[in-house]
């Protein structure tokens, strides 16, 4: 997927989208949910342009609307900006309280069911631990707000190697 950063210029990041059209899970859930493990690891920083609907549509072979549909919900739940002039930007809304009520309730339902399935909470402490390191510290991208771009200079840096510049 390629995407603009301010700080480098238009490059082609290996971020590798998986869309399993057998899946249960709709095709913009999918697209949504990668874009946004992509933010929390930053392989997509702050104030990066997403491809537009079109042209990842097309590189993924799925409907624009579909794209569309994955880029409505990034917004409303204020993962990303649209301007008329540079499309889908990477801009994170640090609504905290939001967020934490939101993460409640999901995570009442998944310990229910992890209740049900005899996991302990060591166990669900262990897992979140286990992910929650996967992406590494990024509240300092919340923290330093367009700054962010900043602090993705470092990721960029160690895989400048494996860019592709357009």
């Amino acid at each position: 997927m390629c995407i603009t950063n301010r700080a480098y210029g238009k490059v082609c990041i290996e971020m590798i989208i998986e869309i399993d059209f057998n899946s249960d899970e709709a095709l913009y859930m999918q697209l949504h949910n990668q874009i946004i493990i992509g933010i929390a690891t930053s392989e997509i920083c702050e104030g990066d342009t997403l491809p537009s609907v079109r042209q990842l549509a097309d590189d993924i072979g799925i409907n624009m609307h579909t794209v569309n549909k994955a880029y409505t919900v990034l917004k409303q739940e204020g993962f990303v900006k649209v301007d008329r002039r540079r499309g889908a930007v990477i801009a994170i809304d640090i609504d905290k309280l939001r967020a934490m009520e939101e993460m409640k309730r999901d995570l009442k339902v998944t310990l229910a069911k992890s209740r049900l399935k005899n996991i302990s909470r060591e166990e669900v402490h262990a897992l979140i631990d286990e992910i929650y390191n996967e992406y590494g510290n990024v509240t300092d991208l919340y923290r330093k707000g367009r700054a962010g771009i900043t602090a993705c200079k470092a990721f960029c840096q160690r895989i400048e190697a494996e860019l592709c510049w357009q």
